[in-house]
């Protein structure tokens, strides 16, 4: 599956759905984006049960704004709904992929229950 621009206008309606989104904060002039960028497309291909958004922080600064991004890359993990994890900088190919397992294997009731505290 290819990825998925996400802008203010359609991330609550991504993030909020059930299953994995996975969102890669960028931004064109940015060495370490362009580098991770190739690992990110690989991997959407990979996963077709995960929606692998991208959000350009020139264009989207108060998305950007409203997550706190001041370093990027940054890599989000929603899943359900909840934001899971969230770190900046480029992951090597490896470490994309025990992101998403680590992700796919969450028991979300006990995340919504450690949320609720």
């Amino acid at each position: 599956m290819a990825t998925t621009t996400l802008t203010a206008e359609n991330f609550d309606q991504k993030a909020s759905g059930d299953g994995i989104l996975l969102v890669d904060f960028w931004a064109s002039w940015c060495g370490p984006c362009r580098m991770f960028a190739p690992v990110y497309e690989q991997a959407a291909a990979k996963h077709e049960d995960i929606v692998f958004g991208k959000v350009d922080t020139e264009a989207e600064q108060e998305l950007a704004a409203r997550f706190d991004i001041s370093s990027i890359p940054t890599i989000m993990a929603i899943r359900d709904g909840v934001i899971v994890f969230a770190q900046s900088g480029a992951l090597p190919e490896q470490s994309l992929e025990s992101l998403i397992e680590q992700v796919r294997g969450l028991d979300m009731d006990e995340v919504r229950s450690r949320v609720a505290k």
